[in-house]
């Protein structure tokens, strides 16, 4: 019996031994993870601080706006009524919704198949010719505005949806140095045993590169349909008809005929910002992949 309970004693000791001879910092691990977690909901409230107070502001009563409370005396969803009454702005949020949609269709085609390319396929010159393409990237924009506004004014596309997403149809340097390095992430089995099975260039790429790439392509969706939802300079310089403004552009628009509405154009903001944010909230674990493992290999 003495034994047994001697036994006991040890064993509730050897905890306490094991700590003794460990670091500091590695007996209670916990608190570093709880300092770790502490800060970054500091940080993550420092940064929705802004979004919370438009949204607050948005549903101010308008005498309220420039008060010092961050809520107002009650919360007036009447601004976003009258956003939808004076502005077409669901007609906006629709010509946004296609023009992002089809320049992330676009953009993940092109750009995914000539990273494919360069990454699987041999032929002179590839080296040259993908630095060459990155070149691209470092060119201004505004150093093709002209130009390319004459391209289009020549084919009769000013005042149309085109210009805003059909250039996606050529690729972005960007998204094709993006997707090549995570192409180069794939062993060349994969695309040798496809080869001896018989399947071709173009199978290989569509039922292999393309599905083991997903994360990849999503992030690139998730930033294009943000360029594209937050471009505010091209439809400025191709769209002349309100019935045809994107969001952006008829934010804008809006600001100017109700300058001092500021409650109305908070309302509208947030209308603007909120898809956005759903967006990166549903996608964020395949950004966050793609993000991590893009650089990996080249």
């Amino acid at each position: 019996m003495q034994s047994t309970l001697d036994r006991i004693g040890q064993e509730r000791a050897l905890p306490a031994e094991r700590d003794r001879g460990r670091p500091p910092g590695a007996r209670k691990p916990w608190l570093r993870d709880t300092a770790l977690y502490l800060a970054l909901i500091a940080l993550s409230a420092l940064f929705a601080l802004p979004f919370a107070w438009l949204i607050s502001t948005s549903l101010k009563p308008p005498a309220e706006v420039f008060s010092d409370s961050f809520v107002g005396s009650d919360i007036h969803f009447k601004n976003y009524q009258d956003v939808f009454r004076n502005a077409p702005v669901g007609r906006w949020l629709l010509n946004s919704t296609i023009v992002a949609v089809l320049g992330v269709v676009s953009v993940l085609f092109s750009s995914s198949l000539a990273a494919y390319g360069f990454s699987r396929l041999r032929f002179p010159g590839r080296n040259k010719l993908f630095a060459l393409v990155i070149a691209t990237y470092m060119l201004p924009s505004a150093a093709t505005m002209i130009p390319t506004f004459l391209i289009w004014n020549e084919i009769g596309a000013v005042n149309t949806f085109f210009p805003l997403w059909a250039g996606n149809l050529f690729g972005s340097a960007f998204y094709i140095f993006m997707l090549r390095q995570f192409m180069f992430t794939i062993p060349q089995d994969f695309v040798d045993a496809a080869r001896i099975d018989g399947a071709s260039y173009i199978r290989i790429y569509w039922n292999i590169i393309l599905p083991l790439v997903a994360p990849a392509l999503a992030a690139v969706a998730v930033f294009e349909f943000q360029a594209k939802w937050n471009d505010f300079m091209t439809p400025l310089i191709y769209l002349n008809d309100p019935n045809k403004y994107t969001m952006s552009l008829g934010l804008a628009s809006f600001k100017t005929d109700f300058e001092m509405q500021w409650a109305l154009w908070m309302a509208a903001s947030v209308i603007f910002t909120v898809p956005m944010v759903i967006l990166f909230f549903i996608a964020q674990r395949y950004f966050i992949e793609a993000s991590l493992t893009s650089g990996i290999k080249g």
